[in-house]
């Protein structure tokens, strides 16, 4: 199985943080394939940059290199996922949280993550 983390999941991956729920820690040990949106690169360096997420200086510096050492694979986000991501029905305004649902649906990946208000999107979810 391919999987995608959604921002949170990875932070809580990297960091061995308990957060991470049992199921999501074994389904990431276990995938084929684990996918970071470029997404969650720009979305942790800027909460990173205005003192969000203090704790991230290394992921905010290094992205790419913590992400081939976890040995998880880059996911861009190309016109078509962005379009939709713009045009999804729903209240749920978080752009980057758009953006990782509308990669997941569109690139059949489960979105690896916590946040129950994804169902509503049609995005397949594990947690």
């Amino acid at each position: 199985m391919n999987l995608l983390l959604d921002t949170h999941a990875l932070m809580w991956w990297v960091w061995d943080d308990e957060r991470l729920s049992g199921a999501a820690d074994d389904a990431i040990r276990n995938a084929d394939a684990v996918f970071v949106s470029s997404v969650s690169a720009i979305e942790i360096a800027i909460k990173f940059r205005i003192g969000k997420l203090p704790n991230a200086h290394a992921l905010a510096e290094q992205f790419a290199d913590v992400m081939r050492r976890e040995g998880f694979a880059e996911l861009p986000v190309s016109w078509r996922e962005a379009s939709l991501a713009g045009r999804m029905a729903g209240e749920h305004r978080d752009p980057f949280d758009r953006l990782l649902i509308a990669q997941g649906l569109l690139n059949d990946l489960p979105l690896v993550s916590n946040e129950t208000l994804f169902d509503g999107f049609g995005v397949a979810r594990l947690w």
